[in-house]
């Protein structure tokens, strides 16, 4: 028979932090929780399935002919185009999606538990990963149908694929950050639309630089990391190749993430 010493509370030796261990085991969990939640909902399948498919038709059967002659010298242009803008609005509503559980209250319950503060957040964030590569399959299944063929293959369709999702994540932090510190979840959401499609739509995504006035063309090249981005894309889908624009914009995205993980950590604390 064996004795349970009680250790009296005054004793025992509490800790107000989680090791990194169950940390990432929170966050999983919590991105477990994510995934069932959405796939709870289905209007949210709107955003990366329906919302691509869309964009590549208008602006295939729009721009198309007018800028290349006809769709199949379009498409290699519109593709990577369709392929940011429809991660660009799937990040835009992450933030709405956090700033949901924030006013339900959620969150007040998850910090009352005994999990890791950064847990209910990252894996929020983390679960929109599955909906980026859905979104981004779904663009390059419709291109497919429309008759594109990617030059380098489709290792470098998963490859361009994964790049944008990690792009995508990245700014998804902005747009967390930017829910938390606003009043409302309309508020948040109006001012995603207000940045996403100037972002955009002024840069090479849709049309040549070229046709551009001078001053446009510095800010798209120049000052828009989407242009970076979209270049990169193209280079992957068409040469295989890696080159400055990619690493410029993987770049872009770890300062981002440097700088807005822990000033959206910040601002959940105080949010929750």
């Amino acid at each position: 028979m064996t004795n349970t010493t009680i250790i009296p509370a005054a004793e025992r030796k509490l800790k107000n932090r989680v090791g990194v261990g169950l940390a990432i085991r929170n966050t999983c969990t919590l991105a477990y929780r994510a995934l069932l939640k959405m796939s709870k909902n289905p209007e949210i399948f709107v955003d990366f399935v329906v919302l691509p498919v869309m964009f590549t038709l208008l602006f295939t059967f729009l721009f198309g002919g007018a800028i290349s002659g006809n769709i199949s010298r379009y498409l290699p242009i519109v593709i990577p185009g369709v392929l940011l803008m429809s991660s660009f609005t799937n990040c835009t509503t992450a933030g709405s999606k956090l700033r949901e559980d924030v006013d339900k209250g959620t969150t007040s319950r998850f910090k009352s538990m005994p999990i890791a503060r950064i847990a209910p957040l990252a894996g929020s964030l983390i679960a929109d990963l599955v909906r980026y590569v859905m979104g981004g399959t779904t663009v390059f299944v419709t291109g497919y149908i429309l008759g594109y063929r990617p030059e380098a293959g489709i290792p470098a369709v998963i490859f361009s694929i994964l790049f944008m999702m990690f792009i995508a994540w990245g700014l998804s932090w902005i747009f967390a950050f930017i829910s938390l510190c606003t009043k409302t979840i309309s508020t948040a959401s109006a001012i995603g639309v207000l940045v996403m499609f100037p972002l955009v739509f002024l840069s090479n995504a849709f049309v040549p630089v070229e046709t551009m006035p001078s001053g446009l063309q510095y800010f798209v090249l120049h000052i828009n990391l989407l242009s970076r981005v979209v270049i990169a894309v193209r280079q992957l889908l068409t040469y295989s190749a890696i080159g400055a624009d990619f690493w410029f914009a993987l770049f872009g995205a770890l300062v981002i993430l440097v700088v807005f993980i822990p000033l959206t950590l910040i601002a959940y604390k105080r949010k929750a």
